[in-house]
């Protein structure tokens, strides 16, 4: 058995420097309360529990001498008014690329576009997108695109995670609703480069894992993704998931993982598959 493992598997930039920020602001304050999970992934949040990291659902819930978070999604801007306005001692740990999608859907909705977001109904990042603006779209597929009645002028922001496959399917329905089209892209890099990696991982390699909690858009993109290409695909949100009969000793064993999933999560799945198929060191491949 060989293990290949995706160059890039695992936390993006942002939620690094998320994470990062979140337990140096409780290791300095004793405490710190997040506005929700800052990131999709159980595992991360247990650790940052551990740390000092609380997680609340409303600003009244945060102690006036503690420092409230906001999510590397996004948030709200009555929320961040709300916080203001309560002299809250804020930190911002809102993804950059998350910002600039932000500052795009305004200028967008400056040049008198009705707004098309492309995206999961109900995500955080969505729902904070939306609230930049006055009456967003949002639309999560084809078929949806297809329901819309016509109009005069739009401008299309993307949700980060989403696949470039259904951007461009919503795109063609969307250039026949629309007058006056202007789609920015804003798909992140960070989600190409992993797409893009686990689409040739996925039709080289005999089975693939994706590691990454079921509440991450991202690792479910992967999986789908992955599926498409090999049927013996498996999402696992750590070690304790994996099935020894998913495999055999022949294998090429593909991972890769969501943004939202820690190293120490990876290394353990990569050394229980070790385990299994009693791996060589020499066969643990990072491409």
């Amino acid at each position: 058995m060989v293990i290949k493992v995706a160059k890039d598997a695992g936390y993006c930039f942002g939620v690094r420097e998320a994470v990062k920020l979140a337990k140096k602001t409780a290791d300095e304050h004793g405490e710190v309360y997040m506005l929700g999970h800052i990131v999709h992934n159980e595992n991360v949040v247990k650790e940052l529990e551990e740390s000092g990291a609380r997680v609340v659902e409303s600003l009244d819930e945060v102690p006036a001498d503690k420092p409230i978070m906001f999510r590397a999604h996004g948030t709200k801007p009555k929320v961040w008014q709300k916080a203001w306005d309560k002299g809250m001692s804020i930190v911002d740990a809102t993804c950059p690329l998350v910002t600039e999608i932000h500052r795009e859907v305004k200028r967008l909705e400056r040049d008198d576009r009705k707004i098309i977001i492309i995206g999961d109904h109900g995500h955080d990042e969505v729902i904070g997108i939306a609230s930049q603006v006055e009456e967003a779209i949002i639309v999560s597929s084809s078929e949806e695109a297809s329901k819309l009645s016509k109009i005069r002028r739009a401008g299309v922001v993307t949700q980060s995670t989403q696949m470039i496959e259904n951007v461009q399917g919503i795109i063609n329905i969307l250039m026949t609703k629309v007058f006056d089209l202007r789609l920015v892209n804003t798909i992140c890099y960070p989600t190409r480069r992993n797409h893009e990696q686990i689409k040739a991982l996925a039709e080289e390699s005999d089975i693939m894992l994706v590691i990454g909690s079921f509440t991450s858009a991202n690792s479910k993109r992967l999986l789908q993704l992955s599926k498409q290409r090999n049927e013996r695909s498996y999402q696992v949100t750590y070690e304790g998931d994996i099935n020894e009969d998913w495999f055999n000793k022949e294998d090429l064993v593909g991972i890769s993982a969501g943004a939202s999933t820690p190293d120490n999560v990876i290394e353990n799945v990569i050394n229980k598959i070790q385990e299994i198929g009693h791996v060589k060191k020499e066969d643990i491949l990072h491409e």
